[in-house]
C-alpha cells in the first residue's frame, strides 16, 4: 500500500525518479508492516510493549486464582519468572501490580484481551509467545489441570486460535519443558522432541527442519523485539529456544544413526 501512495506523490510532485524511489521505500515499509516490525512506528511499538507486559501479567493473575485461590507454588513461579527475566525496577513493580489486579474477582478479561488484541493483534508472533508464557506458568506444578486448561483455550480463542491450534501449542510448549536445562534425558525422550517441535517420526528430515525453524524464528529475539516485546522478557523467550534446539537436536541425532 506505502509503496504506491509514495510512488504516486514522488511522481506527482517531482517526476519519474523520485516515484522510483517513493516506490521503493514504500515496499520496505510494506515489506515491514507485513512482518509486525514496530520499528517502522517507534509510539506503536513503545505502546505495544507496556500493553504487552500488561496483559500477561494480568493474566497470570487471572489463571492463578482460576480456581478459587493462589497458590505458593504459583507465587513463586511469578517471582522466578520475574527474577529469570532480570526485569527492572520499574518493570517488577508494574508486573507485580498488573498480577494483583488480574486475580481480583472483578477483574474483566474481555477489556484485557481486547485492548491486547488492538495493539499486538496484527503481530506475527506476541501473541504466540504470551500464549507460551500462561501454559508455562500453567505447568509449573508439574501438570495442567482441567480449569486451568479450559481458561487457556478461552484466551487462545480470544487470541484467533482454533481448539486444534490451541492443543497443539499446548502439546508442543508442554513437550519442550522436557528439554530445559538440566532435565533428564528419558526413554520416551525421542517421543518428547517429535511433540515439542509439532511433529510426527514419520515426517521427513526436510519437514521436521523447516518445523524446526519457524519455531526457531518465532523465538528470535531481533524479530520479538522489532514486534514489541519488552527486552527484559526475551530471556525466557530464548530459553525456549534452546529447548527446541535440544530437541531438534535429538531428533537429528538419532535420525543420522538410522
Amino acid at each position: 500500500m506505502f509503496k504506491y501512495i509514495l510512488g504516486f506523490a514522488g511522481f506527482y510532485f517531482s517526476g519519474f525518479l523520485l516515484a522510483i524511489l517513493g516506490y521503493f521505500v514504500g515496499g520496505v515499509i510494506d515489506r515491514a508492516q507485513s512482518l509486525g516490525l514496530g520499528a517502522v512506528n517507534p509510539l506503536a511499538n513503545g505502546q505495544r510493549k507496556l500493553v504487552f507486559l500488561e496483559t500477561t501479567f494480568m493474566l497470570m493473575g487471572k489463571l492463578a486464582k482460576v480456581d478459587g485461590h493462589i497458590s505458593k507454588d504459583e507465587i513463586n513461579h511469578v517471582e522466578d519468572f520475574i527474577q529469570k527475566m532480570g526485569m527492572s525496577p520499574e518493570h517488577r513493580q508494574q508486573a507485580i501490580n498488573q498480577f494483583k489486579l488480574g486475580s481480583t474477582a472483578d477483574f474483566n478479561i474481555d477489556t484485557a484481551l481486547n485492548d491486547f488484541m488492538a495493539h499486538c493483534g496484527q503481530t506475527l508472533h506476541l501473541k504466540q509467545v504470551m500464549l507460551m508464557y500462561l501454559i508455562v506458568m500453567a505447568a509449573a506444578d508439574g501438570r495442567v489441570d482441567s480449569q486451568e486448561e479450559a481458561f487457556l483455550k478461552l484466551v487462545a480463542n480470544r487470541l484467533g486460535y482454533s481448539d486444534i491450534q490451541f492443543q497443539q501449542m499446548l502439546d508442543m510448549v508442554l513437550n519442550q519443558s522436557h528439554f530445559s536445562q538440566g532435565s533428564p534425558v528419558s526413554a520416551s525422550s525421542l517421543d518428547d522432541a517429535y511433540k515439542a517441535l509439532g511433529v510426527t517420526s514419520d515426517q521427513s528430515d526436510q519437514e521436521i527442519k523447516r518445523a524446526y525453524r519457524k519455531l526457531m524464528s518465532q523465538y528470535h529475539p531481533d524479530k520479538l523485539i522489532g514486534q514489541g516485546l519488552p527486552e527484559d522478557m526475551i530471556k525466557v523467550a530464548t530459553e525456549q529456544a534452546k529447548e527446541i534446539q535440544v530437541a531438534y537436536d535429538l531428533i537429528k541425532k538419532q535420525r543420522e544413526k538410522n
